[in-house]
């Protein structure tokens, strides 16, 4: 199988420029890249879908090269976007790509003798270049009627209140640019990425055409939506991050054990490298019984695997303390592992006991403020240890609470839970 055969059986084709040409041209390898806006000093789960596809390619031989946007991220991409990013200084921008690049160094191998990948900053080629140089040189061949009548920027001009900035418009130059400097320098003919990327990829093949005569390619994937409509990888405390001092491993292993019944098979394409068989056996073992959660089991695994290798098995027995194992019947080691693994906070005891249950919910961030507290107890959303429900917000905690004379688990809703230690 091919790679844009894979890439078609697992719905990960959403637009290429001439795929029978650029099919054969993968028959051997290329050098493609992908670019990514260090907007922060991690990537989410949104930026996993053509990061993994870098990978598909490096696993058959091919290069790749991962571009972090320290000249475009320094603008922001306005792609979509109803409001102009914040813009980032130097400084915040070099430290997201240090932070990120560690991360992409689990999906990508920097080290490989064959076919290593690379990670290039866009600044090091815009930075120098004059103003009116860029403008005469790259600008000249940009037709403002071609550009306005790009999607993404024809639905920014329609707010005649936001608009859009010169800086923002230009952000397509410089992408295109980066195509052009990548398959002048490296021999790169191909270019991939989300599919609200699609009007930034094609400038760049044009430029390519018109200033070194070469023809490239253009690949982009399909951004995944939740089947209720809900935008991916959101959830109540917000954007899932592969960065574990964001994202905890036991919040992000329960974000795909979570993941509705509709969608499981469908990540279980885009994100992991199971094999067709693999994924089409977890199908009908789905579909036969979807309460046993064999597929989001799978999902989640793999994934643990791939961002956070170095916790195998963590997730896994973090979940099955929390909602498997009675609590009656929680060990010491059990409240241990807890308080190393999942949420938790430490409190003296002499503050603990006594403390308004309001006051710990706000210091466990289960609550955004003593208000919302009292919402969430009067929601009956909020219970300690293995009670029922609370059914009001005037209590205290207790010095019988305490579990082996030290510990306390606070839970909202189903499936949120802070272990409070009394030190």
């Amino acid at each position: 199988m091919s790679i844009i055969e894979e890439l078609t059986w697992r719905g990960l084709v959403a637009d290429c420029t001439d795929a029978a040409e650029l099919e054969k041209k993968l028959a051997k390898p290329i050098t493609l890249y992908c670019g990514f806006d260090p907007t922060a000093d991690s990537l989410h789960i949104g930026n996993l879908v053509p990061l993994i596809a870098l990978r598909r390619f490096q696993l058959l031989g091919h290069h790749p090269i991962a571009v972090a946007g320290g000249a475009t991220g320094s603008i922001g991409d306005p792609s979509w976007k109803a409001q102009e990013r914040p813009l980032l200084t130097k400084d915040v921008l070099d430290r997201n790509i240090a932070s990120v690049k560690v991360q992409l160094a689990k999906l990508l191998d920097f080290e490989s003798q064959k076919n290593p990948a690379r990670l290039m900053d866009n600044a090091s080629w815009i930075q120098n270049i004059p103003y009116l140089d860029f403008l005469r040189d790259i600008g000249k061949h940009f037709s403002v009627n071609q550009m306005v009548a790009k999607e993404s920027i024809r639905a920014r001009m329609a707010d005649r209140e936001a608009g859009i900035s010169y800086t923002e418009f230009s952000y397509m130059l410089i992408q295109a640019f980066d195509f052009h400097v990548l398959a002048r320098d490296f021999n790169c003919e191909l270019q991939i990425g989300g599919s609200d990327q699609w009007g930034n990829i094609t400038p760049g093949i044009e430029l390519c055409r018109k200033k070194l005569g070469k023809t490239v390619f253009g690949l982009t994937l399909p951004l995944i939506m939740n089947a209720d409509g809900t935008k991916f990888g959101k959830t109540e405390k917000g954007a899932i991050w592969l960065d574990v001092n964001r994202t905890s491993v036991e919040d992000f292993y329960q974000f795909w054990i979570r993941t509705d019944d509709r969608d499981v098979i469908r990540h279980l394409k885009f994100l992991t490298f199971l094999s067709r068989k693999e994924i089409e056996d977890l199908e009908k073992q789905h579909q036969a019984k979807p309460e046993s959660r064999i597929a989001h089991q799978a999902l989640a695994k793999e994934l643990r695997n791939l961002i956070h290798p170095s916790t195998a098995g963590v997730a896994e027995r973090t979940s099955k303390i929390l909602f498997e194992t009675l609590f009656e019947n929680y060990t010491s080691d059990d409240w241990e592992f807890l308080t190393k693994h999942s949420h938790s906070i430490e409190v003296e005891k002499t503050k603990l006991v006594g403390m308004p249950l309001v006051e710990l919910l706000v210091l466990a961030d289960l609550s955004s403020s003593k208000g919302q507290a009292r919402k969430d107890i009067e929601g009956r959303g909020i219970s300690i240890n293995n009670h029922p429900p609370l059914p009001n917000f005037g209590c205290h905690i207790q010095a019988s609470d305490l579990q082996l004379g030290k510990y306390l688990r606070i839970r909202k809703g189903k499936k949120n839970y802070v272990v409070v230690t009394a030190k």
